[in-house]
């Protein structure tokens, strides 16, 4: 097939990853497509952990029409017995012809074993094929594997003058219903959500999902003095809580715990929680997209801290005046701004959504 050929069968594959992008984690969103003759006879993704991948779905669906056929993958195939037996075997058994991958997978388990074995065994492979899509659509799981932290989103909806909220707390609700059904597409395609224990106390968010998603994600609440309200309602349920403090001992953990919150100490840092350390540890929890809801203290750390590695802001045509700011930013001179580059400007009702990442 030509390159042309190849392209279209893998944007067809990566359609088909996109499906899961809300119920795969901590697995990578993975599509498959198999052709035979010009003709797509077999295709699939995975849905779920622990459920099979993409590749196993496509031949399941392909049957004997796999045979000698081109299977188009937007992840490597996997070379390890995980929840599942080895992709590359069930590739092999199946007795097609010829493999093309998006991009290598770096899981240390596979990173390029997979498309060795293939070849090891006669296979033509083809590798590159769509990369830059494949590699954005994981951006989680890669983050997760190769810096040893989430991906991290900040979200935050004001007004035209950077407002949040009014001198009063009042926030509710600056941006359009449009701009927050939006925030739950995000909310959906997450590991976890965070937030800080002032935006608790202040508004008591619940940070919940609608609909109700398959695999909701956690929910994550800094909180260094352990401050938080057994009746918050991001704790509900408390299985899917997680409070991240500066230590996890103490009769205020311990009741937290027995509650069936997660409590986890990252150590101090510059004014409460070490957040470095907390995204080590959230990665080591295998939450690859962390969403963060936060009020501008909390946002304002992350941000100084480059960990945040792409901003959204719902900005609604409004004026609020005094009020609280995006992120409290406390500068000496205009030489330490801040900088950021646009990645996406586009209007959602009557808001813009504006996509962000942070200069180098």
């Amino acid at each position: 097939m030509s390159s042309e050929d190849d392209s279209q069968a893998m944007a067809q594959a990566l359609q088909l990853a996109e499906r899961g992008r809300t119920s795969t984690h901590p697995n990578p969103r993975v599509g498959c497509v198999i052709v035979r003759e010009g003709v797509i006879v077999g295709q699939g993704y995975h849905e779920r952990a622990g459920l099979p991948h993409a590749e196993v779905m496509a031949l399941r669906d392909a049957g004997e029409r796999a045979r000698g056929a081109t299977v188009y993958v937007t992840l490597e195939p996997c070379c390890h017995t995980g929840r599942t037996p080895p992709c590359t075997d069930a590739l092999l058994a199946a007795g097609v012809g010829r493999v093309v991958v998006a991009m290598e997978d770096p899981d240390p388990r596979v990173a390029g074993g997979g498309v060795a074995r293939l070849r090891a065994a006669g296979l033509a492979v083809d590798t590159g094929v769509m990369e830059a899509a494949a590699r954005a659509l994981n951006r989680g799981f890669i983050s997760r594997l190769t810096r040893r932290r989430p991906f991290v989103r900040a979200k935050v909806g004001a007004s035209l003058d950077g407002r949040t909220a009014l001198t009063t707390g009042e926030s509710r609700w600056i941006t359009s219903p449009e701009a927050r059904a939006d925030v739950q597409r995000l909310r959906a395609e997450s590991s976890a959500i965070m937030t800080g224990i002032g935006t608790v106390m202040a508004d008591n968010p619940a940070l919940t999902v609608r609909p109700r998603p398959s695999r909701p994600p956690q929910r994550i609440i800094v909180d260094s003095r352990l401050r938080i309200a057994d009746e918050a309602a991001v704790l509900r349920p408390a299985s899917e809580a997680i409070v991240a403090t500066v230590a996890d001992t103490g009769p205020r953990a311990e009741g937290l715990r027995a509650a069936g919150v997660r409590v986890v100490a990252a150590g101090s840092g510059e004014g409460g929680v070490d957040l470095a350390v907390l995204m080590e540890k959230l990665a080591a929890m295998d939450i690859n997209d962390l969403l963060v809801e936060a009020g501008p203290r909390l946002l304002a750390s992350l941000i100084l801290k480059r960990l945040v590695d792409e901003l959204i802001v719902y900005m609604a045509p409004s004026l609020l005046g005094d009020g609280q700011p995006i992120a409290a930013l406390r500068l000496a001179c205009l030489a330490e701004q801040v900088r950021w580059r646009y990645v996406q400007v586009r209007q959602i009702g009557p808001d813009l959504r504006m996509v962000l990442s942070q200069v180098e």
